[in-house]
């Protein structure tokens, strides 16, 4: 700032010095040049003013240059002042610049790092959600199927709803025919049994097997039929009877049951009305008094009412209906109720049967064990037959090798083409029984057995000891081969030799 001021100063003054110069050269150019003769003293004093002149104007001169020059330094400082403001300001807004820009750099980074991990971040998070985008894409295609689905099932419900509104028409159609038949006492007469047989059947009941429809029965009150009879174990017997108070109910139901004013009033007139009627069929029913016509019957008679409806509704319209039924010995039973005891009944035939056969097969068991007893003695009978044989066998085999074969081999000297086989005795003995059941039947005749096998014994001795005459030995004479046979053994004596048969059949 300092040196531009100087500057300025040297400028100004070299001006001003080179104003001044030319105009004193000028003046003196005109001294010169004044007119001869004229007096020095007059020029030099007219030079003197002219210089005074001169340096007045040019003191005048540098007066005004010097107020030029501080009004130039006034302005330039002013100038300078704003420059500096200015270029404080400009300093300023770039240290402020470079500031943001270091803050922008540094937020760049930052932003570029953050976006890095972001990107990271969300690789990773992509990588991990990787089934969960499958699961969602699946989900999505999963829900454009149901949504296609949903369209096509919109459809096929719509067409549903409308064969459903045909069939409640058709319905609707029915029930009113329905209505109108069963109006008729006949025709809910029909009904009304066929709805029983269809629950009896139901249960598992047969007919002529477990229960008769129509059946004639003759009591102190006269002659009657009911409907059904259905039989009990033990050759006991219950009748049904289905009735069908309709005509009241029909009208009633007609009516909404939150009706008010002349509506409600007349529904609850057309109830009671209902209620009478169930009244009395109860009464008609109990005064019939089948169970005396049946013998074995609890004393009682069940009304079938085929629809639990008209139950519900009297049962609501008159709370004490139940105890009125029960008073003339007369149960009410709905299709569900009637079910559930023909059910029981059918469960009774069943368990009736079962005991029936398990008595059977327990007598069976107790015959077939005591057979079983019988058929061991004569087993063991058998088995000492069969031993007693194998000693008789033994001994005879004895002494046809003893005292027959030494005589036979004499006729072989004379016919050698005659060559007996040597016999030999069997070793085997028959199996004991060891069954508990056996044993006992053993044990009651191991005596007549020990006395049996003592004469056996004795006769194998007595054919062992005695000899023969002479050589001549004769089969029909030998004690030894005259065995003691026991009935239905001879078959087994027989198979031994053929001359043997002569002393079985002895």
């Amino acid at each position: 700032m300092e040196i531009l001021l100087l500057i300025i100063g040297l400028v100004v003054g070299g001006a001003l010095g080179a104003l001044t110069a030319w105009f004193v050269g000028a003046r003196r150019a005109d001294a010169g040049a004044g007119a001869p003769g004229e007096d020095p003293a007059l020029v030099a004093a007219r030079h003197e003013r002219e210089l005074l002149e001169v340096r007045a104007e040019a003191q005048a001169a540098l007066a005004r240059a010097r107020a030029d020059e501080q009004r130039v330094q006034g302005e330039l400082r002013a100038e300078l002042s704003a420059v500096e403001a200015t270029a404080v300001g400009l300093r300023e807004q770039v240290l402020a610049a470079q500031q943001q820009y270091r803050e922008l750099v540094e937020r760049q980074r930052a932003d570029q790092a953050a976006r890095e991990q972001r990107e990271l971040a969300e690789s990773k998070v992509l990588q991990a959600l990787a089934p969960v985008k499958q699961t969602i894409s699946d989900m999505q295609a999963k829900v454009t199927q149901l949504e296609q689905q949903r369209h096509l099932q919109h459809g096929e419900l719509s067409q549903q709803l409308k064969i459903a509104a045909e069939n409640e028409e058709r319905l609707r159609s029915t029930a009113e025919t329905l209505a109108s038949a069963l109006r008729s006492n006949s025709t809910r007469g029909v009904w009304g049994e066929t709805q029983l047989r269809s629950v009896v059947e139901a249960a598992g009941l047969i007919e002529r097997v477990d229960f008769d429809t129509q059946r004639s029965i003759t009591t102190d009150s006269g002659a009657g039929r009911p409907d059904m009879v259905i039989h009990l174990p033990g050759g006991k017997h219950i009748a049904v009877d289905a009735k069908v108070p309709f005509n009241a109910y029909l009208e009633a139901s007609q009516i909404p049951p939150t009706a008010t004013g002349t509506e409600g009033a007349q529904r609850e007139s057309l109830m009671k009305g209902h209620v009478r009627a169930v009244r009395d069929h109860i009464t008609a029913l109990g005064s019939k008094t089948y169970w005396e016509g049946l013998g074995a019957s609890p004393e009682m008679v069940i009304a079938f009412i085929p629809s639990e409806s008209l139950i519900s509704s009297a049962l609501e319209a008159d709370p004490a209906l139940l105890e009125f039924a029960f008073s003339k010995r007369v149960a009410l039973a709905s299709p569900v109720t009637l079910w559930s005891v023909l059910k029981t009944v059918a469960f009774s035939w069943q368990q009736d049967v079962l005991t029936n056969e398990a008595k059977t097969l327990f007598d069976l068991s107790r015959e077939l064990y005591s057979r079983l007893s019988t058929t061991a003695g004569q087993l063991e009978k058998l088995g000492r037959t069969i031993e007693r044989t194998v000693k008789d066998y033994n001994a005879f085999v004895g002494s046809l090798e003893s005292r027959v074969l030494p005589t036979a081999r004499k006729l072989s000297a004379l016919d050698e083409t005659k060559v007996f086989a040597t016999l030999e005795g069997i070793d085997e003995s028959p199996r004991e029984l060891t069954a508990y059941e056996f044993t006992t039947a053993i044990a009651a005749e191991s005596t007549d057995r020990a006395e049996l096998e003592s004469v056996v014994d004795a006769e194998i001795d007595a054919a062992d000891v005695a000899e023969p005459a002479d050589d001549e030995v004769s089969l029909d004479s030998d004690p030894a081969l005259e065995l003691d046979v026991l009935p239905g053994t001879e078959h087994l004596v027989a198979d031994i030799d053929p001359d043997i048969r002569r002393s079985a059949d002895a």
